[in-house]
């Protein structure tokens, strides 16, 4: 039995990881548990907020201890989905420890590039970086090591590798069947998908590897330049 926290910000290749993982028989998934209780909590204005609020539980207390509570549909696996900045002070974090947390990054140019194509003016709390790097200090700290770390680019350059050594790191079993599934919205997606998982709903495994950095506006690259230590920091930790 093992729960696996997967922890990025919004743009990270999070959908089409939470995809891979449902593939497989033995694996229950959950997307975004925080969300609505993170839009209650601090009142931000994102896409479909009502909607995500009334569909799913608002409650972080509930959602911790489901998060760490029984996996569902009698699986052995369960992979959570979670958005590093949907935790807030105040959450209570104690859910971690029943979770195998692995930490998944991007370069934040490509980020920045990608979300602001669904959300405008974007801020370094909306994408994540400083919070990622906050909890992968946080469970360091308490581990007594480095938690788990992987590159969406090193997923897009070779998708089969890069799974086959995350699962070797959780000690599970790769399965082929990871990297392919079925075009279209999945049941198991958050409310929130026909605004943010077109290219995902679009997909049947995962993309090639990307080309060159985007070029930004002048803001977006400063916005960029920001975020660059704290991946540049979990990005010596990503799994080789």
């Amino acid at each position: 039995m093992m729960r696996i926290a997967m922890w990025s910000g919004p743009r990270n290749l999070s959908t089409a990881m939470m995809y891979a993982f449902a593939q497989r028989a033995d694996c229950a998934v959950w997307d975004e548990p925080f969300y609505a209780a993170y839009l209650t909590a601090t009142g931000i204005d994102h896409p479909m907020r009502e909607a995500i609020i009334a569909a799913h539980e608002a409650d972080p207390t509930r959602v911790a201890a489901a998060c760490a509570g029984p996996i569902p549909q009698g699986k052995s696996l369960f992979y959570q989905k979670h958005m590093t900045l949907h935790m807030i002070p105040g959450v209570d974090r104690s859910f971690m420890r029943a979770c195998a947390n692995v930490f998944l990054i991007r370069h934040p140019a490509r980020v920045v590039a990608s979300y602001a194509k669904k959300r405008e003016a974007p801020t370094l709390a909306d994408i994540g970086f400083v919070q990622q790097a906050e909890l992968f200090d946080e469970v360091a700290g308490w581990s007594g090591h480095a938690p788990l770390v992987i590159d969406s680019a090193d997923i897009r350059a070779n998708p089969g590798a890069a799974l086959g050594k995350l699962c070797a790191a959780l000690g599970l079993a790769f399965d082929p069947a990871m990297l392919n599934w079925s075009a279209g919205p999945k049941p198991y997606d958050g409310v929130w998908a026909p605004h943010w998982y077109g290219a995902a709903h679009g997909s049947t495994g995962f993309e090639a590897a990307e080309g060159p950095l985007p070029d930004l506006s002048p803001d977006y690259a400063t916005l960029a330049a920001r975020a660059l230590p704290y991946y540049e920091a979990l990005r010596a930790h990503a799994l080789q």
